[in-house]
């Protein structure tokens, strides 16, 4: 349960973030909005880890490298967000947002990638993203 609380959560500030920087991109341009947001970031979560401190610092030597991209690949999200929302609007951005995100997601499941355990995926679930897919396409006509 606590496992969808915190998806809705991040579902909604997910989407306030980007609403939110693409208002911010309007003064003061795109990249210089990904790069306040990824300082501010870093700033609270920096601070909730010396509040916090849960975490084990001598496992980082541990982390493979290509994992360490996170932070680059979410400069590129923030930028894709803002531009995807002056285009086509708030809505239609994370409607595709979260198609793109469920697709990549059906990969990774299926393939076992990143460490995670390979799952089968069954008829029920592609009529799933059939329904998801042709509820965008309505949304944006």
């Amino acid at each position: 349960m606590r496992g969808i609380m915190f998806a809705f959560l991040a579902g909604a500030f997910i989407t306030l973030q980007g609403v939110a920087n693409a208002r911010i991109s309007q003064d003061i341009g795109t990249w210089q909005t990904a790069s306040i947001t990824q300082l501010t970031g870093f700033v609270l979560a920096l601070i909730i880890v010396l509040f916090v401190r849960d975490g084990k610092w001598q496992m980082f030597k541990q982390v493979k490298p290509v994992y360490l991209t996170g932070g680059a690949l979410a400069a590129v999200i923030i930028f894709s967000n803002i531009t995807a929302i002056h285009q086509i609007g708030a809505t239609l951005t994370i409607s595709a947002v979260l198609i793109a995100q469920l697709s990549l997601t059906f990969v990774i499941d299926i393939n076992g990638w990143f460490g995670v355990e390979k799952r089968k995926m069954k008829l029920p679930q592609f009529i799933g993203m059939g329904m998801m897919v042709a509820g965008v396409v309505i949304l944006g006509l």
